[in-house]
């Protein structure tokens, strides 16, 4: 973007306002945006500012210094969610196992939940190894964005998102809509009864959860973290983790800079280094 050029657009949008919007993103939630980005910055804020009806982004800037219930709107806008039903299926493969080996695991944290696809996809895999929706493992489901959280307690989703999950699952653990949810599906209550839906800031030095964890899924995150940010998360991810619990990951993620913490068991999954100071409950 040409410095200080307003581009042909319904509202001025200029480098500063991009690099205001890149700092304050980083200060309130620790996410890096690349040089890429500076359309997305644009089509996702111009939807606040008009909803505010506001005069511009430099308003905007303005309006989001002085009213701190706006930091949370900013946050939703400018997160990117994507996920799906078993995303990165080995995973859930690994998780099975785990239960299998550790049956003495009480609590599993999906870091990262967005829209719920993923801590449903872990829920399930639960149920079945208990057999039962009444299991003794608690299962948070966090995110930074309200709004998905929002939409992940709903658990309601088109047809079409549960095409790559098995037919004996889709019976078991979802219920077809009718009348206005033509089309939609419902997660079966007794899966959403097993899942604790909470915000958290990862950037924040408490988190409100019990520890120790056993499980922590966070896939697709520290990409949008820098370096040293990565660092201090992770330690403190680490630190909440039981001696022997299991950091899942995701598949563009890798960890070898941080041998002092973290170390790599298999296909992007990883455990505490041995002598980190674990979490008590």
């Amino acid at each position: 973007m040409s410095e200080n050029k307003p581009l042909e657009r319904e509202f001025a949008y200029t480098s500063v306002h991009f690099n205001t919007a890149r700092t304050t993103l980083y200060r309130l939630a620790g996410i890096k945006l690349a040089d890429s980005k500076d359309a997305m910055v644009y089509s996702r804020l111009v939807r606040r500012i008009r909803t505010l009806k506001l005069a511009g982004f430099s308003a905007y800037f303005e309006y989001l210094l002085s009213h701190e219930n706006e930091h949370q709107e900013f946050i939703n806008a400018l997160t990117t969610n994507q996920t799906a039903f078993f995303r990165e299926p080995h995973h859930f493969e690994v998780l099975k196992q785990y239960l299998i080996d550790n049956p003495d695991t009480r609590r599993i944290w999906c870091a990262a939940s967005s829209t719920g696809e993923e801590p449903y996809s872990i829920a399930i895999v639960v149920a079945e190894h208990f057999n039962s929706f009444k299991t003794p493992i608690e299962i948070i489901a966090s995110d930074i964005d309200s709004g998905v959280l929002k939409k992940a307690e709903m658990g309601i989703y088109p047809l079409d998102r549960i095409d790559t999950v098995s037919d004996i699952r889709k019976k078991r653990f979802f219920h077809r809509g009718r009348g206005s949810q033509l089309g939609n599906v419902r997660v079966v209550p007794e899966l959403k009864q097993m899942l604790k839906f909470t915000r958290i800031n990862l950037l924040d030095s408490f988190w409100p959860l019990k520890t120790p964890i056993d499980v922590i899924f966070c896939r697709n995150v520290m990409i949008y973290f820098d370096k040293e940010t990565q660092e201090v998360i992770l330690k403190h991810m680490m630190n909440s983790l039981s001696e022997d619990g299991l950091y899942i990951a995701g598949h563009s993620e890798n960890f070898n800079m941080f041998p002092q913490i973290i170390t790599a068991v298999g296909q992007t999954t990883y455990r505490p280094v041995k002598g980190l100071m674990s979490a008590k409950t």
